[in-house]
């Protein structure tokens, strides 16, 4: 039995970050950023670029490609107050590509910024959105947590709620680069295969990627596949209990192509993540494998991973069993697509079961993607942050890269 992780105390995984080592702006050029490889113990560094020479010939690489929306809206009260609503998940309807086409309303679970100030009734803005005059009209409902619902109805049938978050919507960006969004981070806080959109933060280790750099893995004999993770708020929350018991993971909505599936089981089950965010969902198939050898009937509600759910069960199936029962669940579904949820958590004591390198940038101190990075490396993540802090690397979002080999 392995150590609980359920008692990981979040304070050993805490290192000094001065403010001067966050990026706050990204490199003129995305793929000339420093690259750390960590292989077997060892520490190096390169330029990313080079990325294509550490990974061999025929290995699968995956992406997320999920898009960030501008989810940050912005209403003044006829008092003058600023009220910030910022759009987290869809509620009604609760599917990301059926709400982004409503015309005339859409429920969504928002953060409010300066909620004291918006005791109750409507929010107005006027604007134009492809020509014509809208009014748009926020109304609060039921407070979840630290978010509330609130439903946004318009008054124009040719206008979509995708189209008022295109014109009036604000790109939000990590709450700790301290500053405003400029309209270059509309394009250098995406990254260059982003598609579908959902996310409210970006898969940022997928931001050192250019089309040549693509180019260059491909022409080296590595696949490139893609799935899809919504990633919520909830990536920036810090973790504020002493042990990580305390800590509630928040969902994420995931959606992974049959093909990319069968693309796996090609491949032994054994994938490269691109970012954390493509390890949370590729480890997650895993656990979804687990559910469905034991439940083949299993609702989209039941394959949901749960927080703590791969710490309960040790029945070891291989990866490639797991997936095959994914298939298999599609096919008897006449689905080409899974659509689900996670809310895993991946921490020291998880045992690795598809993702045997990735890509990733250097994260918060007391983070629960420290813990994932620190589990990938057997504990070894002193040795990784050290070698970045006296190596003048850059931190967070817009910083350095790192390629994981354990």
């Amino acid at each position: 039995m392995k150590e609980d992780p359920k008692h990981i105390r979040i304070s050993e995984y805490n290192y000094p970050l001065p403010d001067e080592r966050i990026a706050k702006f990204p490199l003129p050029v995305r793929d000339q950023s420093k690259l750390l490889i960590y292989r077997h113990g060892e520490v190096n560094e390169d330029i990313f670029t080079s990325l294509p020479d550490y990974l061999p010939k025929g290995s699968l690489m995956i992406f997320n490609n999920t898009k960030v929306i501008q989810a940050r809206l912005h209403f003044r009260k006829e008092t003058g107050a600023l009220i910030e609503v910022f759009c987290l998940e869809p509620i009604q309807p609760n599917d990301y590509v059926l709400n982004f086409q409503q015309t005339e309303h859409a429920a969504w679970l928002c953060m409010i910024g300066n909620l004291k100030k918006w005791k109750d009734g409507e929010l107005k803005r006027e604007m134009t959105v492809k020509g014509f005059p809208i009014t748009l009209t926020a109304t609060r409902g039921e407070c979840r947590g630290t978010s509330h619902w609130v439903d946004f109805t318009w008054n124009n049938a040719e206008v979509t709620f995708a189209d008022i978050l295109e014109v009036f919507g604000e790109l939000p960006i990590p709450p700790y680069l301290n500053r405003d969004t400029e309209e270059s981070d509309k394009e250098t806080y995406q990254t260059v295969y982003s598609k579908i959109k959902g996310s409210v933060a970006a898969p940022t280790a997928g931001l050192h990627f250019t089309p040549q750099v693509l180019d260059a893995l491909q022409e080296k004999g590595i696949e490139l596949e893609e799935l899809t993770l919504h990633v919520g708020a909830g990536t920036f929350k810090p973790v504020k209990s002493e042990e990580i018991e305390g800590h509630e993971m928040h969902t994420e909505y995931i959606s992974v192509n049959r093909s990319t599936i069968k693309k796996l089981i090609d491949h032994d089950g054994c994938a490269v993540a691109v970012g954390t965010t493509s390890v949370r969902t590729l480890e997650s198939l895993y656990h979804i494998g687990v559910t469905l050898a034991e439940n083949p009937d299993a609702t989209e509600e039941e394959l949901h991973v749960r927080q703590w759910q791969p710490y309960e069960k040790y029945d070891q199936i291989p990866p490639v069993v797991a997936l095959q029962k994914i298939l298999e669940y599609l096919d008897r579904h006449g689905m080409e697509t899974l659509h689900t949820s996670t809310q895993i958590i991946i921490a020291p004591g998880y045992d690795y079961k598809i993702v045997k390198a990735m890509v990733t940038n250097f994260h918060q101190p007391q983070s629960t993607l420290l813990l994932l990075v620190s589990a990938f490396v057997k504990g070894n993540w002193r040795t990784i942050y050290d070698y970045a802090l006296s190596h003048d690397f850059r931190f967070l979002s817009y910083g350095d890269s790192s390629l994981l080999i354990p």
